[in-house]
Order: structure tokens, then C-alpha cells, then sequence
């Protein structure tokens, strides 16, 4: 295997000082008065040898790698997919790269990303936080390591976050299916203690006991794998025969409730109405179209990154911490109108 260059080589080379070669290729040398024609000379080897520089060295030279550790619960997730694509985005045109990874909302798999990125010297965090690690957190913190958090917070963490009225939300959904003529209104959702999940469950909870209705709440251990979140969802459906409106407390859920509905022969809204958060485009494209929760994409992720990019701007005098809440949109579609109303 052909052995890498490295600058030792260049100025063994050229017979010239390591450190005159690190200016020049740092584009120092006007600065430490170094030749136009030595300038001209190192970099014309350079280009002849193909040589590329080390960029944890020149990370660890600078204080900078120009990049931005993005982690989030699931990255194929299309509600992910779609703010990180916008978040990359914007990070390229300010001279930042990406590198994205999936938690799994696993909190030993995000210390060890963690990690991962403080030995890559990344000069920012933006996470989606599973439970567990606001010790690894404020560690970032404490080390001045710009951090902010989105689609949830750690309660008892000082960062910057972005997130959205989940609790509004499912209050306005739940508050729609009532309105429609629903009695038996159930919540489905990931068993959670996680701020956006715990607002969810409170917003039905709110809704449902304003109108005396009975509280059917369905809580489901998070997982990547559809079958263990089908199995408890489907003997969930079959020992409540009465339930009459199901809210998907996120996607990955709803489309697995979607599923269970055609396996099971029930048919939306006549047997079930359905609403989910989170929208996309298979809500739109099933038959009936899915009522959902939108969330606004382009507002969480320019306001994430224009959060981090502020904290990374060394002349940026600003210390305050910010907390943005953002509304959603209530797409109504054909799954959740009883036809009756």
C-alpha cells in the first residue's frame, strides 16, 4: 500500500522547514512574509505529488474541522430525512459539512457517538436526544461545545432547542375526531419519557377528559423491526372492539396501524377514522387520504441550523440560550371526516 504524504515529506523534499510548509499550505505565507517564489515552488510539488492534507491534523492545527455531527433517532425516518437534507443544505453554503448517524434512541449507542464525534473534533452538535445522557451533554457544554437539541428537549439541561406545540397538536387532532361524533377516541403511541412524547400523551389526555370521554391509550416499547410494533398494536385493536378513531402518536406507527387495518378487513373512517402525526407522502397517496399532523420542516431546520451557526461564529458575542416552539398544521383529509358529519 502506497504510503501517504504527509508534510515532513514535502519539506524533506524541498529542503525547507515543516513549519514554513504548514503556513504556505494553511495560506499563512503573505502573513509570515514568506516568498512569493518559494510559495510557488512548494505548491506546484504539491500539485505534482497529488498530496492531501490530514484533516483530523489540521483540525487539531486550526482548532476547526468544518464539520457538524448530526444525530438523530432514525435517519431513513422520512420527518429525519427530511430536516437533515435541509440542515445539510444549509450547513454546505456556510462551509460546514455533515455527518449524520442514527441513535436508535439507544442511550448507550448515542455516548459512544458522542464520542465518536469529539475524537473527529466536530465543532458543533445537533441531536435529537433519546433519555439518559444529559451527563454527556453537559459535558459538550461544559467543554464549550455549541449544542442544539430538536424535535425534544432535556428538562433539566441548559442547551438551545427546537421543537414543536406537541401538546396543542395532539389537543387539536383528539379535539377534530371528537368534534366529528367519535366516542371511543385511542391514542397509540412509543412508551416514552421523552418531553415531545410525554406533551403528546398530555394533549390527548386534556382533549379526551374535557369532553368526558374515556381515556384509550396505547403505549408500544419503541423499535425498528414493524413486527414488534404490529404485534401489541394488532391484540391492542382486537380486544377493543369499540374504539371508533385511532391518533398515531408518530408515522412510524401510523403506517403500521394502516397495516393492521387492511389485514383486519376495517376500512377508514366507516371503521376506524385515522390521524396521524407526522405527514408524508404515503398518507396522501393511501385511500382515503390520511389526515396528519404536519410539522413545519423548513421552519425546524432553518431554525437549527441558524441556532448552531450563530454559536459557531467566533465573533458572536451572544450567550443566550434559545428555546423555539413552532405550530403544526392540521392536514384534514378524508380518514378522519365521519360520513355522517
Amino acid at each position: 500500500m502506497k504510503k501517504k504524504l504527509s508534510i515532513v515529506d514535502i519539506a524533506n523534499a524541498l529542503n525547507v522547514s515543516k513549519t514554513t510548509i504548514s503556513f504556505i499550505l494553511n495560506g499563512r505565507a503573505q502573513e509570515k512574509r514568506i516568498s512569493a517564489e518559494l510559495v510557488e515552488t512548494v505548491m506546484k510539488y504539491v500539485e505534482e505529488v497529488g498530496y492531501k492534507p490530514n484533516s483530523l491534523a489540521k483540525s487539531l492545527r486550526t482548532g476547526k474541522s468544518n464539520t457538524i455531527g448530526l444525530m438523530v433517532e432514525d435517519i431513513s425516518n422520512p420527518f429525519f430525512a427530511s430536516i437533515a437534507r435541509l440542515i445539510e443544505e444549509r450547513a454546505y453554503k456556510n462551509g460546514y459539512k455533515i455527518i449524520y448517524c442514527s441513535t436508535d434512541n439507544d442511550t448507550q449507542k448515542t455516548k459512544e457517538l458522542i464520542d465518536m464525534f469529539r475524537d473527529r473534533h466536530v465543532d458543533g452538535y445537533i441531536i435529537s436526544p433519546p433519555e439518559g445522557i444529559e451527563e454527556d451533554i453537559e459535558s459538550l457544554t461544559k467543554d464549550g461545545m455549541p449544542v442544539v437539541l430538536f424535535d425534544r428537549h432535556l428538562p433539566n439541561v441548559d442547551t438551545d432547542f427546537i421543537e414543536i406545540d406537541n401538546l396543542f397538536s395532539t389537543y387539536n387532532a383528539t379535539r377534530h375526531l371528537i368534534d366529528q361524533g367519535f366516542k371511543n377516541v385511542a391514542f397509540v403511541t412509543f412508551a416514552s419519557n421523552q418531553t415531545q412524547m410525554i406533551d403528546r400523551v398530555k394533549g390527548y389526555q386534556n382533549a379526551i377528559e374535557a369532553a368526558g370521554l374515556p381515556v384509550l391509550i396505547k403505549e408500544i416499547l419503541f423499535n425498528q423491526k414493524e413486527e414488534l410494533i404490529m404485534n401489541p398494536l394488532r391484540e391492542f385493536m382486537i380486544q377493543n372492539t369499540n374504539i371508533d378513531a385511532i391518533l398515531f402518536g408518530t408515522n412510524h406507527i401510523g403506517t403500521c396501524g394502516l397495516k393492521i387495518m387492511q389485514e383486519m378487513g376495517k376500512n377508514t373512517p366507516t371503521d376506524i377514522a385515522i390521524i396521524s402525526f407526522d405527514d408524508y407522502e404515503v398518507f396522501e397517496l393511501y385511500s382515503p387520504p390520511v389526515t396528519a399532523i404536519a410539522q413545519p420542516i423548513d421552519e425546524i431546520a432553518d431554525n437549527v441550523i441558524s441556532v448552531l451557526l450563530e454559536k459557531l461564529d467566533y465573533h458572536s458575542a451572544s450567550t443566550k440560550l434559545k428555546g423555539v416552539i413552532l405550530k403544526t398544521n392540521l392536514k384534514i383529509r378524508k380518514s378522519s371526516i365521519k360520513a355522517s358529519a
